[in-house]
């Protein structure tokens, strides 16, 4: 793969993560599912969001595969 459309991809992916980090509290859901755990001890606050990173990995995973097989 020429490194002209590796760099284009990576500029794609960073341009989607960033809007998703910086719109994230509009998405009602992320942070929010059961399995989502907080942990509060004083000022100290632990945020452990498995239930939320289970879904995005299916989600990313599902659109992968449709890449990948519309691709071939």
């Amino acid at each position: 793969m020429p490194v002209g459309k590796i760099l284009i991809i990576v500029g794609a992916v960073l341009i989607i993560i960033g809007a998703a980090i910086n719109y994230s509290d509009r998405i009602p859901f992320i942070g929010k599912l059961p399995g989502d755990f907080v942990i509060e001890q004083g000022k100290t606050k632990i945020f452990i969001p498995i239930a939320t990173s289970i879904l995005l990995s299916i989600l990313l995973s599902l659109i992968l595969y449709f890449i990948n097989r519309f691709k071939n």
